[in-house]
């Protein structure tokens, strides 16, 4: 086990953002579907990527993987008759974005997982691939993983409940339009993590595929190819909300590079929140700037962008007077149960929390305390308290710093280069 030692201090400085997950993952799948060769200039390469890399292998792609650039092309010769088993690892974005890619072939194809991802929901997008012809049949009554999927699947009228992940949405979206006839979804209960559907939309359009967004859903003509597309992963503002919180909770100054518009993220959610909190935030064409300010409480709805909800945690701990965290109710089934997770990492810095109407009343302190936080097994709960420990009155400990990797494998280099005092052992 890796733990990382955090001295408390301000940050300053800049650095490049770090490629975006999302995009790396929509990215390999869409040039997948072409069945021509596309090229990914500056993909993320880590733990989940990598997962989903391999598993396109496995559904007959050839994919070659370099330090800068990834290729994504046919590989003549592989029967689509032969079995296939896809190693999901703890990646959600692989195992729901692939089994609707996997469902699109007539062999038999193997899903297995690790952590909390065999726990983590799957049955809408089940529902939705056996209304379409798929054949899934689980190992264990109760549990996502594993199982066994066969199609091919066809065209058609689905109604998808969208209140639990916005993922199984787009693994529709990625492979309705390729089959016949056309479809249309139509989406029950609220949606959660909308804007990255948003971003499964903005590649599958930068792929020469079409869908209309239509009241409460989607109609998606079919037949369609995806075209092969050279593309440079944008930089991700998932990585770089650490950066911009960790200088609005130091009073600090950083700038972080590569966020360029006209793509959809769902975590520039940030900026707004920390202007909020007090910080000035700046924008340049692709950087953004964020200047710490005097800490203020704030109140935030997290439907939309759920991965910042441990983060969310530490900025209000170290606020004084009462912060609202409200909505985001699916966090509790991501890598780990993320509400109960904050919880425990506000308490750690020494601000009062209390769950209110299924959101999260937190009473700040303007003198968060050290800590040390074990058994800190989610890359998002790692990252958060590393820069929450940024403000504390000492030095703090944060186990399983190794978790990183899942997602943003340089998040303790990035914070050295902007002045923290990171150590791990």
């Amino acid at each position: 086990m890796t733990v990382a030692r955090i001295a408390p201090g301000p940050v300053d400085g800049a650095v490049e953002a770090p490629p975006s997950k999302s995009y790396t993952h929509r990215l390999l799948l869409a040039a997948h579907l072409s069945g021509r060769t596309g090229r990914l200039v500056r993909p993320l390469v880590s733990a989940d990527t990598l997962r989903t890399a391999r598993a396109l292998r496995a559904l007959g792609s050839e994919v070659q993987l370099g330090p800068a650039r990834w290729t994504v092309g046919s590989a003549p010769g592989r029967s689509s008759g032969r079995a296939a088993t896809i190693r999901c690892g703890e990646s959600g974005t692989t195992l729901r974005l692939l089994s609707a890619a996997a469902a699109l072939r007539s062999h038999r194809v193997r899903f297995v997982g690790e952590g909390r991802l065999p726990r983590r929901p799957m049955r809408p997008l089940f529902g939705a691939l056996r209304t379409l012809g798929a054949r899934i049949a689980l190992d264990r009554p109760g549990y996502a993983l594993p199982f066994e999927l066969q199609g091919p699947i066809h065209g058609g009228e689905l109604r998808l409940p969208v209140d639990e992940s916005s993922q199984f949405t787009s693994a529709l979206l990625f492979a309705l339009p390729t089959v016949r006839p056309g479809s249309r979804i139509r989406a029950i209960g609220t949606p959660v993590s909308e804007p990255y559907v948003r971003a499964s939309l903005e590649v599958i359009r930068r792929h020469g595929v079409s869908v209309s967004v239509t009241q409460g859903g989607f109609r998606i003509p079919g037949g369609q190819r995806f075209g092969p597309v050279d593309a440079t992963v944008p930089g991700d503002a998932s990585s770089a909300a650490y950066v911009w919180a960790a200088a609005a909770l130091t009073g600090g100054s950083v700038s972080v590079r590569g966020i360029p518009p006209g793509w959809p993220q769902a975590d520039l959610a940030i900026l707004p929140l920390l202007r909020r909190y007090g910080a000035t935030v700046t924008r340049r064409g692709e950087a953004i700037s964020v200047r710490g300010g005097r800490r203020r409480p704030f109140r935030v709805v997290l439907t939309d962008a759920p991965d910042l909800y441990p983060l969310a945690g530490v900025l209000a701990a170290a606020a004084p007077g009462r912060s609202l965290l409200i909505g985001a109710d699916h966090v509790v089934a991501k890598e780990s149960n993320r509400r109960l997770e904050t919880v425990r990492l506000v308490r750690s810095l020494g601000a009062k929390v209390s769950v209110a109407g299924g959101g999260l009343a937190i009473d700040g302190t303007d003198r968060p305390r050290r800590f040390r936080l074990g058994k800190a097994l989610d890359h998002r709960l790692v990252m958060s308290a590393s820069v929450g420990a940024l403000a504390a009155d000492g030095p703090s400990e944060v186990s399983d710093a190794a978790a990183v990797a899942k997602s943003f494998p340089a998040f303790f280099a990035t914070l050295a280069a902007v002045g923290a005092k990171v150590t791990r052992r």
